[in-house]
């Protein structure tokens, strides 16, 4: 029987109707195909999938999650092989679509941060309400998150993505941090649902209520997994300030189901990014230096650049694994990557003349702190810098420094984004006092770590006259 008459002989059987068409929906990369068949009242989905233990999977979870009232789609019918399904039509309204303007721009609108924090704060019941007496042995490939699957997932990268960009590295050293990891991860086991594939492509957006779709991979496993693949997800251009803001929402729905300690998940968060960021990469070699899909390659930037924000903080727990991504992560494909903005600031003193804009653009906004009250005047303060909590205090108790900040921050922010937008990959800011030492190392350290919190973008921060240097 064909492809076609199977999925009309699915639909008229089941619904009693005439089919009236069958248009086949743009797939997302994986096996199944997704057609819209159209009768004589209603409109379902058919779904042709390749694997039959897969397909059984999503019907049996759905149906599960659906009879709990879960956001997911009704399921209704399938072929006698189970090759082949119906499910409920949710429109084509996909979040990954809603959120194409921040993503493009860097900076996501009220309404586009509304719909985001609407489906972190729904992933709570996912997990959790989903997992009660759950039939754990359904879910395909495997039951749980594990060992095996954790090993599987550090290979993918070790030997998809590693090897193939050429960089030297000691196969033993990185196993036995492969082995820490897998044992911090394991340790934070929940009786919960992982998702697996949490991502704003997997939303379907009904009245702008989230639906979730596409989670035949789930099984038992631990509730940061989810979190940091959709916060984290490599193309989404979320600043750091927003992955926070996300982060606190999914949190606040998450009290309802346990205690929340924001410190102790972020601590054991930012491992699950570590690993999932590697993953990615993993899939992104496959596909694109074995599979030959230059696309996955381009979206390789992107998860360079969650890592090196990530590597910020060194991991101490794996040294090795460590010293190895940041050597990454300076490769030079990777740290001159094309249409990736870069923010230098510095500090500096007049006296010494204002610094040269070494991408031969001839320079940015010139900020003068002068007008800030000087600690440099003083004696006790002349020992210090505008990095250290004395002169930090000095600063900040006489009170202008925060409407100063204020209008600077207004014009680097309209700034950045129309650089941004315009695809420009070097901006500058310099902050100018007498001595180079207080005023102007204090308004460059914030206005530095203001445009990296707000902006997905690489910050560079100089202190040119304490000759200090750091990347955001």
């Amino acid at each position: 029987m064909s492809e076609l008459h199977q999925i009309e002989s699915l639909f008229g059987d089941f619904t009693g109707e005439n089919v009236i068409s069958v248009d086949e929906l743009p797939s997302s990369g994986s096996n199944r195909r997704y057609f819209r068949v159209k009768g004589d009242t209603r409109t379902l989905i058919a779904v042709r999938g390749t694997c039959r233990e897969e397909n059984v999977a999503f019907w049996t979870l759905a149906k599960d999650f659906r009879d709990k009232g879960l956001p997911v789609p009704k399921v209704y019918a399938h072929s006698e092989d189970f090759m082949y399904y119906l499910q409920e039509d949710l429109g084509n309204d996909i979040l990954f679509q809603r959120l194409a303007s921040g993503r493009e721009k860097g900076e996501y609108s009220d309404q586009e941060k509304a719909l985001l924090f609407k489906t972190v704060r729904a992933l709570p019941a996912l997990q959790f309400e989903g997992a009660k007496n759950l039939d754990w042995s359904v879910c395909f490939p495997q039951p749980e998150f594990d060992e095996r699957m954790i090993s599987f997932d550090q290979n993918y990268f070790k030997y998809c993505f590693l090897k193939a960009t050429g960089i030297e590295f000691s196969e033993i050293r990185l196993d036995e941090d492969f082995r820490r990891m897998s044992e911090v991860l394991m340790g934070c086991m929940t009786d919960t649902f992982l998702y697996r594939d949490f991502q704003s492509r997997n939303v379907m957006l009904v009245d702008d209520e989230p639906y979730f779709i596409d989670f035949q991979g789930g099984r038992k496993g631990p509730i940061y997994y989810d979190v940091a693949s959709f916060i984290w997800q490599a193309k989404a251009n979320y600043s750091d300030e927003l992955k926070m803001e996300l982060v606190d929402a999914y949190l606040d729905a998450l009290k309802e189901y346990m205690p929340v300690d924001r410190d102790e998940f972020l601590r054991i968060l930012r491992h699950f990014v570590l690993f999932r960021t590697l993953q990615v990469l993993g899939a992104y070699g496959f596909r694109g230096y074995f599979e030959k899909k230059p696309h996955f390659l381009q979206s390789v930037p992107y998860a360079i650049a969650n890592l090196r924000k990530l590597l910020a903080e060194p991991f101490e727990e794996y040294p090795y694994l460590s010293g190895l991504l940041t050597e990454l992560t300076q490769m030079r494909q990777y740290r001159e990557s094309q249409g990736t903005l870069e923010v230098r600031v510095y500090s500096f003193a007049y006296k010494k003349g204002i610094p040269n804009d070494i991408s031969g653009n001839g320079g940015g906004y010139v900020f003068d702190c002068r007008a800030l009250e000087n600690p440099g005047k003083y004696e006790h303060y002349r020992h210090f810098n505008g990095l250290d909590k004395e002169v930090i205090d000095f600063i900040e108790n006489e009170g202008g420094v925060y409407k100063f900040l204020d209008s600077v921050y207004a014009l680097a922010d309209a700034h950045v984004q129309r650089y941004i937008e315009r695809k420009f990959t070097s901006l500058m800011f310099c902050c100018g006092c007498t001595g180079g030492q207080h005023r102007s190392v204090y308004c460059a350290q914030h206005l530095a770590e203001h445009i990296a919190q707000k902006f997905n973008v690489r910050v560079k921060l100089y202190h040119r006259e304490l000759e200090k240097e750091q990347d955001f």
